[in-house]
């Protein structure tokens, strides 16, 4: 015969604690953010994100599907502050200024890890997460591809000089955001990225 005590721990079982599906994934975005995909274990997400492995796998299938969606959130927040001032009605050079600046206090909030999600993550990594390497890579590629875009409007209208090497310009300044996103990681301070983005435009074409 099943005691009542028994009962209630199978009922439990059966039925996965509910929780905040939106709270949950942004624990697990903190966490991938600090640690890394595979610096993140199963047991560190489900502690983080306070579900039970049960709810963890109907809500999201497994970690690397959670990954994949903490990138694309991600994305949809970082991407908001970066396309924004792309599409500011200025010229371009201070439209790359502005965003070299956000960048640098962007990537030394206090209350978040430092630096950015998808510039340091996965560029090494095991061969079976190849997939990863190339998930990522791709959003680097196509953050350099946006910048193209915005240098090429400004070579059209004249703030640029015509003979602008537009794909080595984008890939400088790509390669400038990537690069205080790893000194924030390290630790440099805000004041510090800043000067490194105030430097940075002194590669700026000149007319």
């Amino acid at each position: 015969m099943t005691s009542k005590k028994e009962s209630g721990a199978q009922r439990r079982r059966g039925r996965p604690q509910s929780f905040d599906r939106k709270e949950a994934l942004c624990a697990a975005i903190r966490l991938f953010w600090d640690r890394g995909y595979e610096g993140t274990s199963f047991d560190d997400l489900i502690a983080a994100m306070q579900i039970s492995a049960s709810s963890f796998y109907n809500a999201f299938g497994s970690k690397e599907a959670l990954y994949h969606e903490a990138i694309e959130a991600y994305m949809s927040i970082a991407g908001g502050w970066f396309l924004s001032i792309l599409n500011e009605d200025a010229n371009t050079r201070t439209v790359f200024e502005d965003l070299t600046t956000a960048a640098a206090i962007e990537f030394t909030h206090p209350d978040r890890p430092a630096g950015c999600m998808i510039s340091v993550a996965a560029t090494q990594c095991s061969p079976n997460q190849s997939r990863l390497r190339d998930l990522l890579a791709k959003q680097r590629t196509q953050t350099e591809d946006a910048m193209a875009q915005r240098l090429r409007k400004g070579q059209i209208t004249g703030d640029l000089p015509s003979d602008t090497d537009i794909e080595a310009l984008a890939a400088f300044y790509g390669s400038l955001l990537r690069g205080m996103a790893v000194q924030a990681r390290d630790g440099a301070s805000r004041d510090r990225l800043l000067e490194i983005a105030r430097i940075g435009m002194q590669a700026w074409p000149s007319m």
